[in-house]
């Protein structure tokens, strides 16, 4: 049985809101989308328009290729995992960011 590539979409959206630590009530208000539109994408299979989708992806740190080719199954290697979470930094928490990694690889 063949599955359409949206077949997963609301599993790995609401996998990536929890990995963030959202409620659907906070990323509904991120995305500016009610919470029960969400629960529905979530839930119900109800498919996204381009522009909500684009939205959930972004503020999610989603990779593209998970919504688009889940046959692939790819799995995220630890770096690139920091550098979608590096691109939700702010600047003073990219300073952050910086002089820790410098601090780690100092003491190696």
């Amino acid at each position: 049985m063949e599955h359409n590539s949206f077949d997963m979409l609301g599993s790995i959206l609401k996998a990536g809101r929890k990995a963030k630590g959202l409620t659907r009530e906070r990323l509904a208000e991120l995305i500016n989308i009610t919470p029960r539109y969400l629960m529905s994408i979530e839930n119900e299979n109800k498919k996204p328009s381009l522009d909500v989708l684009f939205r959930l992806v972004r503020e999610l740190g989603i990779s593209a290729d998970t919504i688009f080719y889940p046959e692939a199954q790819h799995v995220d290697t630890k770096v690139e995992q920091l550098i979608r979470l590096i691109q939700l930094c702010d600047d003073r928490d990219l300073n952050i960011v910086t002089a820790t990694i410098k601090a780690l690889l100092d003491n190696k």
